[in-house]
């Protein structure tokens, strides 16, 4: 029988050949860490990134809501007319408006239905004259049995449709105030109406408004 042949024996490594394995497997290792910590970094990056535009436009969106939200306040502040005395003369009122940019075209002014005066429209002259109701007035106060002498400053509630322009852009306003005068005289021998200023009652929509003076003319002047 022939003799078997044993297996050759692995080599043995040596120090050096073990030592450079070592070197390679952490030099591997090392390599793969660093990898890693990229990939990690770049993530980061990328988040920061993300937070760094959102917040960009975050700033941007609330900054242009602010502006928008003065922006509209402004336009409604400018839109809301409250007239007021230019000038106080005896028998006129000068008007204007309370803000400067707004430029007041025409009005027309409303007396209450009971009193019998026509309305009177301005065009570019802003005003209230007593020609246009002093003698209408007097009747009802006569009517009513009202002293022929103001005790203090009486009140005329009146109507006042005012177009008007801000910034290039019409807009029209509906407000019932109310005119301060004094009245003096006798009745044979005549009575004199001054005016003494205008007062803002409140704001009220077109197609009420004549009935809505009405009812405060009412509380104003009963009639007796």
């Amino acid at each position: 029988m022939s003799d078997s042949v044993p297996p050759p024996e692995p080599p043995v490594q040596t120090q050096a050949e073990e030592r450079a394995e070592a070197r390679a497997a952490e030099t591997a290792a090392i390599r793969r860490r660093w990898i890693t910590l990229g990939e990690v970094l770049a993530v980061i990056a990328v988040i920061i990134s993300a937070l760094t535009l959102w917040n960009n436009w975050s700033e941007r969106s609330d900054s242009k809501a602010a502006e928008s939200a003065v922006a509209e306040r402004a336009s409604a502040k400018a839109a809301a007319l409250v007239l007021t005395t230019a000038d106080i003369g005896k028998r006129s009122l000068t008007l204007k408006p309370a803000a400067a940019e707004q430029s007041i075209q025409s009005q027309e002014i409303l007396f209450p239905t009971a009193l019998g005066a026509a309305s009177a429209r301005t065009t570019g002259e802003p005003r209230i004259e007593v020609s246009w109701f002093e003698h209408a007035l007097e009747k009802a106060r006569e009517a009513a049995r009202l002293p022929d002498n103001s005790r203090g400053d009486e009140r005329l509630p009146v109507a006042i449709v005012t177009r008007f322009i801000v910034d290039g852009d019409p807009h029209e306003d509906v407000a019932l105030y109310d005119i301060g005068y004094t009245i003096s005289g006798r009745l044979l021998g005549g009575h004199s109406v001054e005016l003494r200023g205008l007062s803002f009652v409140t704001r009220v929509k077109k197609g009420a408004a004549q009935a809505k003076l009405d009812a405060r003319w009412k509380d104003v002047l009963p009639v007796k």
